[in-house]
């Protein structure tokens, strides 16, 4: 039998790096809250807790006064900031810097049309904390598009800018983008910018042919990934027998039958020791012990 474990999966760069930083913060013994859960996935957001980081949601935020807010790699509108400020909180910036740079992109396209007749349109999930971030730096007035089935909805006879939310399929986006060339007025301009990470959409290919080297996939993965979701419907189109689990707990000994190859993978929110703990409850059921 043969168990292997996906080297492209686990923590993008932003995760890390944010994960980084509250790590040397709760080291330091000081009192750490984080807006938000600090990335979608519940096993490693239990063991940040157990290290004294509290994820708080934005209501606990408006009341906090004189303490410490990690803000995670999703980013936050400017009104987070402006609260912070208000109310004497110290801001760790753990915004990945892909979206940072998203952001002030957004902001400085909704700044230069002054009479905001042009729509600023986002390829993105709806509630998502990137995207709230991203529709923050437009006073809330970006129209946000969650697949292209919903282009319609836009004024085609007014200015497009499209852009996109960092994990987004880069396969969407393009059919968002050839609908909005189709049908857009001849008196209107249209321009978009591809903003999807590129190390969030490399994996799509390579994720995909992990899945199809192996007679069963496991895609660890928390329930709140929207990118989770993303990669694990390429595992599926490619391999049938692929399984989306939060644990290594959950892994059923059924699923095990027939198998000479077992691929463990999962997404940018996945902590590699928990790919790892999945290898060792697939060798345990294996050898008989549980």
């Amino acid at each position: 039998m043969v168990i292997e474990i996906d080297k492209g999966s686990g923590f993008c760069f932003g995760v890390t790096r944010a994960i980084g930083k509250a790590e040397e913060e709760l080291g330091s013994g000081n009192r750490l809250y984080c807006l938000g859960d600090i990335v979608h996935n519940g096993k490693e957001c239990d063991r940040l807790e157990r290290m004294g980081l509290k994820s708080i949601g934005h209501e606990e935020f408006n009341a906090l006064h004189n303490s410490k807010v990690l803000l995670r790699a999703h980013g936050e509108p400017p009104s987070t900031y402006e609260i912070a400020q208000k109310n004497n909180i110290r801001i760790i910036d753990a915004t990945c810097p892909v979206v940072l740079h998203l952001q002030e992109r957004i902001k400085q396209e909704y700044l230069a049309d002054t009479n905001h007749s042009r729509q600023i349109v986002i390829f993105g999930k709806n509630g998502h904390a990137e995207v709230l971030g991203l529709v923050g730096q437009t006073d809330g007035n970006a129209i946000v598009i969650e697949s292209p089935d919903e282009v319609s909805k836009l004024d085609f006879t007014r200015d497009i800018c499209l852009y996109s939310q960092t994990t987004k399929s880069l396969n969407g986006f393009n059919k968002i983008v050839d609908y909005i060339k189709g049908h857009i007025s001849p008196a209107a301009t249209f321009t978009y910018y591809d903003t999807i990470c590129r190390q969030v959409a490399n994996r799509m290919s390579g994720i995909q042919e992990f899945a199809s080297r192996h007679d069963l996939i496991l895609f660890v993965c928390g329930k709140k990934s929207s990118n989770g979701r993303v990669l694990f419907t390429q595992c599926r189109n490619v391999n049938a027998r692929s399984y989306m689990i939060e644990s290594a707990g959950e892994i059923e000994t059924d699923w095990l039958a027939d198998c000479n190859s077992i691929g463990i993978c999962g997404a940018t929110s996945t902590p590699k020791w928990l790919m790892e703990e999945c290898k060792i409850r697939i060798e345990q059921l294996l050898g008989g012990n549980e």
